[in-house]
């Protein structure tokens, strides 16, 4: 989390500090008209960058997942610079548009502008002058395009079949943005740091909106397969299903994930791969447990035999540091990474202790029976926690049952709440932030 919030804050400032090396915040003389003329040309310039940053960031890319720790995080980060634009738009259109309003109104005086002589404009910036009609008035439809899809995205009830198409259409109303952009902006600034970074992240942007229309998005990463098993515990509401892939998968580090494809009208879902990589049988576990209406649906769609896609693997949380201790604390379905690994470590055995603590509400005991010969052929000592029977994990239960809790790495996954709870307990009681590994396995 630090590294993305360093990354959010950077990029807002570094944004800001180039827009002051071009212009100023208190204008001389300062009125309300020559405030809203810079103001006008920061909050744009703060929104293009953010929402180009977004842009580039919906590619998943594997360089970029690498030095921001796991896709999981790219996307907060996308989040973030989601709302960043949400409030930025909606600050430009006010001071745009509702000045204009307030002068209508009778709120406010617009004041008369100071005869400048005859001035003499190159082509490019009088065809620039000559498109500004047409830019603010499609500058306007696509923020009220903006406005209303962002806010759908972060609406956790809108359907994620839904919100995976019409977040695709931001892509389309960034490219808008862009020619606003280009045709407003102050002349000036292009040739000044503000304007060579704007015009970077433009390109850059264009590029990946491009990509994102055309349907491309980790096309190089995607394999075809098809499920060869599936099995279904009740008691948890989880099914589990065995895919072979092509030859095209590379393998994969347990704690990874995959988008998986069964139905091309519902699209990809992410799905956290419950297996350790074997070359020769060249398939991967997964564990879905009916959390929402796609989910819930799953044990009738799914037939053996069925071909799927599958792209990946994403994900940083592979369980790598250089500690001999480590904790593992599995929430509910959040138990998926430590499978894999277990099942990895039961080939591969490794030097480390470890603990793991699965916090569950749900019981089935032929996932439980599975968990426990995974735990004992890894080698990892196993801790069951059935809420309704033992209550609710907590941070002292973890410290007083691990004896050198200490000198241990936390691994976690699992609801956030819970996660809040442990990361806080963890820092407050010497764990450096760097050893406490969290999973962030939301997408939206």
């Amino acid at each position: 989390m630090t590294v993305i919030k360093y990354c959010f804050w950077g990029c807002l400032l570094l944004l800001s500090g180039a827009w002051l090396l071009s212009d100023t915040i208190i204008p001389s003389p300062f009125t309300y008209f020559s405030f809203r003329s810079v103001f006008v040309q920061y909050t744009g310039v703060i929104c293009m960058g953010s929402m180009s940053i977004a842009m580039i960031l919906a590619l998943r890319s594997k360089r970029i997942e690498r030095l921001l720790n796991g896709l999981d995080k790219m996307y907060r980060l996308h989040k973030w610079l989601g709302i960043a634009v949400l409030v930025t738009a909606i600050l430009h259109w006010w001071w745009a548009k509702g000045t204009k309003w307030m002068v209508g109104w009778g709120w406010l005086s617009k004041p008369e502008r100071k005869p400048r002589g005859e001035q003499i404009f190159s082509p490019l910036e009088q065809w620039l002058r000559s498109q500004r009609g047409l830019a603010e008035l499609v500058g306007e439809w696509a923020f009220y395009a903006v406005f209303i899809l962002i806010v759908l995205a972060l609406i956790k009830r809108f359907p994620y079949r839904l919100f995976r198409k019409t977040h695709n259409w931001l892509s389309i109303t960034y490219l808008v943005f862009v020619f606003h952009t280009l045709v407003l902006t102050k002349f000036t600034y292009w040739l000044q740091p503000v304007g060579i970074i704007t015009a970077v992240l433009l390109l850059a942007g264009t590029a990946s909106a491009l990509v994102v229309l055309s349907g491309r998005i980790g096309y190089g990463r995607k394999v075809q397969g098809h499920i060869e098993s599936l099995a279904y515990y009740p008691g948890l509401s989880v099914i589990e299903g065995k895919i072979k892939v092509d030859s095209n998968w590379k393998g994969h580090a347990p704690g990874q994930f995959a988008f998986v494809t069964s139905s091309k009208r519902e699209g990809a879902h992410p799905y956290t791969i419950a297996s350790a990589w074997d070359a020769e049988e060249r398939t991967l576990r997964f564990i879905t447990k009916a959390l929402g209406v796609w989910t819930s649906g799953l044990r009738e769609w799914l037939k053996v035999g069925m071909p799927v896609s599958v792209e990946g693997p994403y994900g940083c949380f592979d369980f790598t540091d250089s500690h001999s201790r480590q904790i593992w604390i599995g929430g509910g379905i959040g138990i998926t990474p430590f499978i894999a690994r277990m099942k990895y470590l039961a080939k591969y055995p490794a030097e480390q202790k470890i603990d793991l603590f699965h916090a569950t509400r749900d019981y089935d005991q032929a996932a439980i029976d599975k968990l426990n010969a995974d735990a004992e052929a890894a080698g990892v000592n196993l801790h069951l926690i059935v809420t309704p029977r033992d209550g609710r994990l907590t941070p002292e239960q973890v410290r007083s049952t691990v004896a050198d809790w200490q000198s241990a790495s936390v691994w976690y996954c699992g609801p956030v709440a819970l996660g809040k709870i442990l990361r806080k307990d963890c820092l407050a009681n010497g764990i450096a932030p760097k050893d406490f590994h969290q999973e962030l396995f939301d997408m939206r």
